[in-house]
């Protein structure tokens, strides 16, 4: 993907998750483009500025943010230490998720609780909190939501994941309605089948799950992390700025058709 260097230069955004296994991917790739971002996760400063280290980013474009997003009161904490940081947000990546594998009538109800609060609940009080700052510094920048494929074409064994997706799809739709008046937009980027974290490690250990899923993959192979990445730098670039409540679909595919 051709983008200039200088793509993002001037740009503040914000992350949710950023210190997981797609996340560290993404902050890469967007400051190698000229944004600061502040980034956040539950994981301990040290631990998140070390795996941020060993994806290649450079530190000194970032601001960590240790914060618990189900909270509402670390998410302004998060909000107001990026403001303090590196001034007024553009961008908010409502990225954070998790999701609990097994059978729909095997999933406890903690299970299904922490799901929707960890991917939907995150979303709305960080699209909520990120879009009043906004207005009140007088940008008009946008949301950014981390959907998936799943949530048009569940796939089997998650299925408060796949729930979760759909409700984050609606949200986002339901900010860009609401925010459009304002300036402020909101999108969502649903990737594949990507081939770090726990889809990595259970297409290389469970063969059952990897015969399903290259079947389920139109092109074949798992998605490289950096074309997800590289969604998230033109959704950040001006080369969107007249999309808002689109769902930008990288999946290799996956979506074309329901499994058999």
């Amino acid at each position: 993907m051709t983008f200039r260097d200088d793509a993002l230069a001037g740009q503040h955004i914000v992350i949710s998750g950023g210190a997981g296994a797609i996340g560290v991917g993404i902050v890469r790739k967007l400051v190698e483009h000229g944004a600061q971002v502040t980034v956040n996760d539950i994981v301990a400063p040290d631990e998140a500025r070390q795996r941020l280290q060993t994806a290649g980013v450079k530190l000194e474009s970032t601001h960590y943010v240790q914060a618990d997003l189900t909270l509402e009161a670390d998410v302004r904490r998060l909000i107001a230490a990026a403001r303090e940081k590196f001034g007024p947000v553009h961008n908010a990546l409502c990225h954070v998720g998790t999701v609990f594998p097994g059978p729909l009538l095997d999933i406890t109800l903690a299970e299904w609780e922490k799901t929707q609060s960890v991917n939907v609940t995150t979303a709305f009080l960080l699209g909520q909190a990120a879009a009043k700052a906004m207005i009140e510094d007088h940008i008009q920048g946008q949301l950014i939501f981390t959907s998936s494929w799943v949530a048009q074409v569940p796939w089997p064994e998650i299925g408060p994941y796949n729930a979760s997706k759909a409700a984050m799809n609606q949200l986002m739709r339901s900010f860009a309605r609401e925010l459009a008046t304002e300036g402020i937009r909101a999108n969502a980027i649903a990737p594949g089948i990507v081939g770090v974290g726990l889809a990595k490690w259970q297409w290389d250990t469970d063969p059952t799950y990897r015969a399903r899923a290259q079947k389920a993959i139109p092109l074949g192979d798992m998605q490289l992390l950096d074309s997800v990445a590289d969604a998230f730098l033109f959704m950040c670039s001006p080369a969107s700025r007249y999309m808002t409540g689109s769902i930008l679909t990288v999946d290799g595919g996956c979506s074309l058709y329901p499994m058999d």
